[in-house]
Formats: C-alpha cells, sequence, structure tokens
C-alpha cells in the first residue's frame, strides 16, 4: 500500500501538527505530545519544501527551529492557530455522560 499523500501535503500535515502542540505548549501550558514525539516530529519538518501557503512557507523558512517550539510566538496566523489547537484539545476531553 502506497504511503499517504503528496510531499507537499505531508509536510503541509507535519507543519499543522507541530504548530498546535507548539501552541499548546508554549502558549496555554497544556502538552498535547511527549517531548520526544515533538521533538522527533520537528526533525522531519523540511522548511525547504512548498506547500502552497507562500506566507506559511516563508514563516517556516525564517523562524522554524526543530530544537525549540518559541517560533509559534511568530506564527503569522495566530488567531486560527488557536482556535485549531483548542479544537484538538476540546476533541481530547471526555464527552459527559448524557
Amino acid at each position: 500500500m502506497a504511503a499517504w499523500g503528496t510531499p507537499q501535503e505531508v509536510e503541509r500535515r507535519r507543519r499543522i501538527r507541530v504548530a498546535v502542540w507548539a501552541y499548546a505548549y508554549e502558549v496555554l501550558d497544556v502538552s498535547l505530545v511527549s517531548d520526544e514525539v515533538f521533538d522527533r516530529e520537528c526533525k522531519l519538518v523540511d522548511p525547504k519544501v512548498s506547500t502552497g501557503n507562500r506566507r506559511l512557507d516563508a514563516f517556516f523558512r525564517k523562524h522554524f527551529a526543530d530544537y525549540t517550539g518559541q517560533w509559534v510566538h511568530k506564527h503569522p496566523d495566530l488567531p486560527r492557530l488557536a482556535q485549531l489547537t483548542r479544537a484538538v484539545i476540546d476533541g481530547f476531553k471526555p464527552k459527559a455522560s448524557p
């Protein structure tokens, strides 16, 4: 079976995940994954890959560092990243019983 997605799709998904994880940790003080998982995934990010979003591609080329999550504070669309992160966190909450 072939791997999912084009190189651009895989890179886009990876960048979204690490950005959500970094925002959760750096801004909300919530750890969604272990440091090991975060570090491993960050080392796979390739800022040279163009994903079709020029603004975010430029951001990752200029500000991303695979050894920290501090770059997330300079993310060009913090309101959208906050929204995505909160949706992920809410998805982890147990559903209330009826």
